[in-house]
């Protein structure tokens, strides 16, 4: 339950955030903002470039779910 309080809190935050920053106008708090994985909503271990954590990267990755990435081995 607390979880999907900060979840919903944070993703307020961020309309807000993006709100503001559309107007022109400066955010009061702008490092408050921080980047949640898309499929977890994990917060730490995050790429921006696929929007997602690590450990969801590796199943995506894994399953072949993800263009152009494949598992490394040698």
């Amino acid at each position: 339950m607390a979880r999907k309080a900060l979840i919903n809190s944070q993703r307020s935050r961020l309309n807000a955030y993006l709100e503001a920053k559309a107007q022109g106008k400066k955010p009061e708090f702008p490092t408050r903002i921080y980047n949640r994985c898309t499929l977890c909503s994990r917060r730490h271990g995050f790429m921006r470039f696929f929007g997602v954590c690590r450990i969801c990267f590796r199943e995506l990755a894994t399953e072949g779910l993800i263009p152009g990435i494949t598992k490394s081995s040698w």
